[in-house]
Parts: structure tokens; C-alpha cells; sequence
């Protein structure tokens, strides 16, 4: 099931005062292959869009649910969403994360509050999939597939298109599909014309394949620094939600995700993580079409050693 739009519009209310309405710029870039504007989610208060979805979904729990603290199972950036939230609410917050997970993301969890599992990959996935913990007895949030959790997200799409009534496109990076989800249901809903593509890195691109093929499929997946999207599969959930939304998946790689993020900081002094860049790397090539195109730069939580080493490439370039 999908947000309505009326949900979406009633997310816009209930946030207030937790996620903040970011603002959308001009990317400042030459020869660009159309006209492009970012969506500065990275400027929200944990560095990430996913305030949105954890405001929205918590803010509906009924008190005894709240009461039982919160568990969710993130790489990083919903897990703060969780935890910023769990922390104004006064309840206990537990976050089942990858091994692999950014230190910058786990710090700023503890620094939160929240308490941090750390388990393999395929123990963290199998805990989206289960919506539930060993011996954590707590409601479960999860980070993409719940409706509350993609109305919150769907109030990005209605920002934009206020703010820019002629977008031609956008483009979303493509995590577990809530972002993706979100955002299409508001803006198919209002601006119907408007095409819009999911963006994937090529270390790991499940709905691109899984699009191919029309069904989920298993793809090989190889951690890098773009850490808040890239998985082996879909679900097939949010496969059937996405059709008739999205207008395709667009691919890059890693390469062209590092490009982005040092364009983006050295041009409009943007911090943006590998997967809030992969939009833009995917909209500078051509892919997406002419026009105005928005892409979502959806966080900017990324290790300053990671990032301090995708700068100096450019320089010794």
C-alpha cells in the first residue's frame, strides 16, 4: 500500500518542528547536461531526509507502543532519524546496524542515545524482513517499508514542486524504495508529467536489475563508501509499489558518485555522503533528460576520513 496524498499532506502538519524544509538550489556547474538543482536533505537535522519518515511513523505510535521503546534496523542515517526522535519522545531506542557501517553514523547514533547492535549483513537484512530483534522487546520501525515512514518522505516531492512548479525531473537514490516511493506518489499525484528515475551505484543495484527481469533478483553487492544505498535484492513489495511510478532506474559508478561528491563541494560547498551524490552523478549523464531536473541529495552524513580522501583524489588529479 501507498501513501494517499491527503496522508502525504497530513505528514507536512505532524513533522513540523522536527524535519525542516530544505532549500533547493542551482547547481553551480558548467556545461551541464540540463539544468540542475539540488534538494539539500543533508541540511536537516541528523544530515539526512530520514527525520521525515521516523517523525511521521513515530508521531502516530499510540502511548503504550511508544512506551515499549523503539527498535529499528539501519546503516546509519534512519537509525538517527530513530534515535533524534526516540530522544525528544523519552523512550528507549535500539538500532540493529551492519558491520560494515560508517563509524561517523554509529557515533552520531550513541551521541543520540540509541543503542547499536552490530550483526553481518545478512543478519541485518533478515531483521528488515522479520521487523523484529532476539530478546529486544520493542515496536519496530522500519526504514522504508511502512506507509507512515513514505508520507513523510512524500512531503520532499511536495516541497519541490512548489518551489519549482516546471521541474521536468527528478531523481531520487534508490535505497529500500521509501525515498523513491515517497516522493513519485505526491508528485504523480500533482504534476503527473513530471518523469522520475531512481539512481543506483553499480556496487550493488538490485531494482534496475529487478526492473529487467520483472521480479526481484540477487545481485552481486560490494561495500564502498557509498554506504546509505546499494543492496543484494528488492523487496518485492516495494518492487510492485514502484511500478507505474518511476520512469526507470538510472546506474552509475562508483567513480561517478566520487566526481559527484567533490563537485558538489567544491562548486556549491555541499557535504553530501556517496548515496546523496548519486542522483546528481546520475543526472550529469544526460540520462535523465533536458529541462529543470532535481536531484535529491538525500544526506550528507559521511566519514570526514572518507571524505577527506574523495577530495585529495581531485587535487592530485
Amino acid at each position: 500500500m501507498l501513501p494517499t496524498l491527503a496522508e502525504i499532506e497530513a505528514a507536512r502538519d505532524r513533522i513540523h518542528g522536527a524535519a525542516i524544509r530544505t532549500p533547493l538550489v542551482r547547481l553551480n556547474a558548467d556545461a551541464a547536461p540540463a539544468e540542475i538543482y539540488l534538494k539539500l536533505e543533508n541540511l536537516q537535522p541528523i544530515g539526512s531526509f530520514k527525520l521525515r519518515g521516523a517523525a511521521n511513523a513515530m508521531a502516530q505510535l499510540a502511548p503504550d507502543q511508544l512506551a515499549r521503546g523503539v527498535l529499528t534496523a539501519s546503516a546509519g542515517n534512519m537509525a538517527q532519524g530513530v534515535a533524534w526522535m526516540a530522544r525528544r519522545l523519552g523512550v528507549a531506542c535500539t538500532v540493529v546496524a551492519p558491520e560494515t557501517a560508517p563509524a561517523t553514523k554509529v557515533a552520531a547514533i550513541e551521541r543520540l542515545g540509541g543503542r547499536v547492535i552490530k550483526v553481518p549483513f545478512e543478519r541485518w537484512w533478515q531483521t528488515f524482513q522479520e521487523r523484529a530483534y532476539p530478546d529486544v522487546d520493542a515496536t519496530f520501525i522500519h526504514a522504508f517499508d511502512d506507509p507512515a515512514v513514505m508520507a513523510g518522505n512524500g512531503t520532499i516531492g511536495l516541497e519541490i514542486l512548489e518551489d519549482l512548479p516546471d521541474v521536468a525531473a527528478i531523481i531520487i537514490p534508490w535505497g529500500g524504495g521509501g525515498l523513491t516511493c515517497g516522493i513519485a506518489t505526491a508528485v504523480r499525484a500533482l504534476k503527473p508529467d513530471t518523469r522520475l528515475y531512481a539512481a543506483e551505484v553499480a556496487t550493488g543495484a538490485p531494482l534496475a536489475a529487478a526492473l529487467a527481469a520483472g521480479m526481484p533478483v540477487n545481485v552481486e553487492y560490494t561495500p564502498s563508501f557509498v554506504d546509505g544505498i546499494g543492496s543484494k535484492t528488492v523487496f518485492p513489495q516495494m518492487l510492485e509499489r514502484t511500478r507505474g511510478l518511476i520512469d526507470g532506474a538510472l546506474v552509475v559508478e562508483l567513480d561517478a558518485v566520487a566526481g559527484a561528491v567533490r563537485l558538489l563541494a567544491e562548486r556549491n560547498r555541499v557535504v553530501a555522503e556517496g548515496a546523496g551524490a548519486c542522483s546528481l552523478a546520475a543526472a550529469l549523464t544526460g540520462k535523465a533528460g533536458g529541462g529543470k531536473v532535481v536531484c535529491v541529495v538525500s544526506g550528507g552524513n559521511i566519514d570526514l576520513e572518507k571524505l577527506c580522501g574523495l577530495l585529495s583524489q581531485a587535487h592530485s588529479a
